[in-house]
């Protein structure tokens, strides 16, 4: 059974197996998250069920004891998740975490050519993995060779978009809600939407809702679940932990 609810800690036996539903704060990263877990639960054995990036919000399930078992079961779950892509701008990290290296006008793009642009993405394409991300090459992740300006060949992958939902076009930006399987990286979408258009485009907002049957509603702040289990001094400040704002 999965933890959701405050009593569901009652007794829990959390070196035995918990997996517990966290809503990560922005600009942390989902380590951060595990460490926390770790240093609340006392419990050495403890993991997530798919990275989000720093920049984004949302579900996370961490996995402790013998329920890390089930890691993989939940990552190839599919995904949903809720953002904005800001059009006319491009960044090296393909969202906020880098400067922007490129601007354009967005002057002629309209509602059609966005609509018919996301399209595209629907069903199974190809996506190559981006430089800043936690993808391992020769043992190190991708990204810390970016952020050494290295630059590394990757292979394309399929993913799968089931849904794909403009749910609110106020140009710069378009909102969005789209349903994925697993290893999609929303910032790539943001960038190859923006190359379509032909004006770039990065990811502004993203904020992971559902996993499989699981939803965001029912998780746990990192600071409600510290102070359950009695351990106030690893709270995070208010300020980190403010819910992500609407999107």
């Amino acid at each position: 059974m999965i933890t959701r609810q405050a009593n569901d800690l009652d007794f829990v036996d959390f070196d035995k197996g918990k997996a517990i539903l966290i809503d990560k704060s922005l600009d942390k990263s989902s380590f951060h998250v595990v460490y926390k877990i770790r240093k609340a639960t006392g419990v050495k054995k403890v993991g997530h069920a798919g990275t989000l990036d720093p920049r984004a919000t949302g579900l996370l399930i961490v996995c402790t004891g013998k329920k890390t078992k089930d890691i993989n079961n939940f990552q190839a779950q599919e995904k949903t998740y809720t953002g904005v892509i800001t059009l006319g701008k491009k960044t090296l990290s393909m969202d906020t975490e880098t400067e922007f290296i490129e601007e354009k006008g967005i002057a002629g793009i309209n509602e059609d050519d966005i609509f018919r642009v996301r399209d595209f993405f629907l069903g199974e394409i190809l996506q190559v993995p981006p430089m800043y991300s936690a993808v391992k090459f020769k043992g190190k992740s991708l990204y810390k060779y970016a952020r050494k300006g290295l630059e590394v060949k990757r292979e394309a992958r399929t993913v799968t978009l089931s849904e794909f939902n403009l749910t609110k076009v106020d140009l710069p930006d378009v909102y969005f809600e789209i349903k994925c399987s697993k290893g999609t990286y929303i910032r790539v979408i943001a960038d190859d939407f923006g190359e379509r258009l032909g004006c770039g485009g990065y990811l502004s907002a993203l904020r992971r809702t559902r996993i499989g049957q699981y939803n965001v509603d029912d998780a746990f702040t990192i600071n409600e679940f510290v102070s359950i289990l009695g351990r106030p001094d690893l709270a995070e400040s208010q300020m980190e932990n403010q819910p992500a704002a609407s999107i």
